[in-house]
């Protein structure tokens, strides 16, 4: 759906993006990983060209983008911004329909497309009359997500979505972004210099550094396979967390001891992460008596925090190794 090709952006003599390519699969989540200045909003600016490329080819779902013209090219591209980016003397109705304005749908949809996406996101049909200023932050992000939605496009573009959020809501909206149906079926690229987001966020992680992308993968082989002291040194504080959500219980099967005992007790699903297994279990003290156990296929095996931790360990050697 979306592919860089020896991209490579210069201001004056210093290069912000170095020969960069990058295909990205329809309805694949790619999120650009970095620290500041290493070229990552210019690369996710390059491909709706709020950023022209120095050289190199940009194509989405197969058209060269300078076959179009910018503002064409953009309304079919939904674009969400760190700081919401909203039009202050607009209302909500008036800002989410900003683009199915300009692509003159009948006002009749417009409306029921206000109505439905303001549902998907968990806000009031009242909102609709308000004023960006009138509404919290968390409020005003899902707006603008909203914006970028309303005529559906196939490809989303997020700059730090959730950067200007404090902590707590923006756990929340990551939450609500991460479960929303309508993002299923689309083809986005995220920057983010958060860790956690990267890992929550994406189907793949492109770790940049000075222009270029050092290492892409799934978050599971970056944490485990890190090509170099550069990649693993962004998943350094909290990495034991970060290795236990992305190992499920159907990693670590093989490693579990076999049971002969009882195959009854409170079942944890095979594809449940081994950081929430172990929540499960600490929420259940002081009733240790609790039996947890998993199924996979015919077999059922009994589950204990020193069996866990055993098998991931184990696991964990072999994602290593592999």
């Amino acid at each position: 759906m979306i592919q860089l090709q020896s991209v490579t952006k210069s201001f004056k003599n210093i290069k912000a993006v170095d020969n960069l390519s990058l295909d990205i699969k329809e309805g694949e989540t790619v999120v650009l990983l970095g620290t500041s200045g290493c070229g990552k909003t210019t690369t996710l600016r390059m491909v709706n060209r709020l950023t022209e490329a120095s050289s190199g080819n940009i194509k989405v779902n197969g058209l060269d983008i300078k076959s179009h013209q910018p503002e064409e090219l953009r309304r079919g591209i939904g674009y969400v911004l760190q700081h919401h980016g909203l039009f202050p003397h607009y209302t909500v109705a008036e800002n989410i329909a900003t683009v199915p304005t300009l692509l003159k749908w009948e006002k009749t949809k417009i409306k029921v497309r206000i109505g439905e996406l303001l549902e998907k996101l968990k806000l009031p049909a009242a909102i609709a009359d308000k004023f960006p200023a009138q509404l919290s932050g968390g409020q005003q992000q899902r707006i603008g997500l909203a914006r970028a939605l309303a005529a559906d496009p196939p490809v989303l573009l997020m700059d730090e979505p959730f950067g200007a959020l404090d902590t707590v809501t923006r756990s929340e909206v990551r939450k609500e972004f991460s479960s929303l149906d309508e993002l299923k079926r689309k083809t986005i690229l995220m920057v983010t210099h958060d860790v956690r987001e990267a890992i929550e966020l994406g189907d793949r992680i492109c770790v940049m550094d000075k222009g270029k992308i050092v290492q892409s993968g799934s978050s599971k082989k970056l944490l485990f396979n890190p090509v170099n002291d550069f990649v693993s040194s962004f998943f350094q504080e909290d990495k034991l967390r970060f290795e236990l959500e992305t190992t499920s219980i159907k990693d670590v099967w093989k490693f579990l001891s076999d049971t002969t005992d009882s195959a009854e007790g409170v079942e944890i699903p095979i594809h449940e992460n081994l950081w929430r297994t172990i929540e499960l279990m600490a929420a259940a003290h002081p009733q240790p008596k609790i039996t947890y156990i998993s199924k996979y296929g015919p077999e059922t095996k009994v589950i204990d925090l020193p069996s866990l931790m055993s098998a991931f360990s184990q696991s964990k050697n072999s994602f290593i190794d592999g």
